[in-house]
């Protein structure tokens, strides 16, 4: 199952990155996962909230250049090697991974990752038939 990833594009200066969360946090949206990829003058914040339509409008309406992607968000073993055999299940398959990121909380002794995959789809079937538990957007927002 496919969950919505939104990505923030932010100039890289002091202060911006409060005001995209303080922004959030006003509307009662709650962050569950996010990464922040940066250069000398702009960022990207990807995160997965528990209201991204909301997100999303919110932003348009306070000219914040967002977009949003589809991502798969799946428990892996937490324990050495459990990343890697999860991989090499997608790698075998021909999908790619165009990024990740890992969860700031667990539900359970699982670690949680979010997938971006060049075709989440296939990712996602590929996961479900090793038997890995992909999350659905309800399971995401419940945490």
């Amino acid at each position: 199952m496919k969950i919505t990833q939104i990505s923030v594009f932010l100039e890289n200066r002091k202060g911006r990155l409060y005001e995209i969360c303080s922004m959030l946090g006003q509307a009662k949206i709650n962050i569950r996962a996010l990464t922040i990829a940066e250069t000398e003058t702009f960022g990207v914040l990807r995160m997965v909230v528990d209201k991204p339509a909301e997100a999303i409008e919110l932003f348009r309406k306070n000219h914040v250049t967002a977009n949003q992607a589809d991502v798969v968000a799946v428990e892996v073993p937490d324990r050495p090697g459990g990343l890697a055999n999860v991989l090499k299940m997608l790698s075998d398959r021909q999908v790619n991974v165009e990024y990740m990121y890992g969860f700031v909380e667990k539900f359970s002794e699982n670690a949680l990752l979010v997938f971006r995959f060049d075709n989440p789809e296939k990712g996602g079937q590929v996961l479900r038939d090793a038997g890995i538990n992909v999350l659905a957007g309800k399971e995401i927002q419940g945490l």
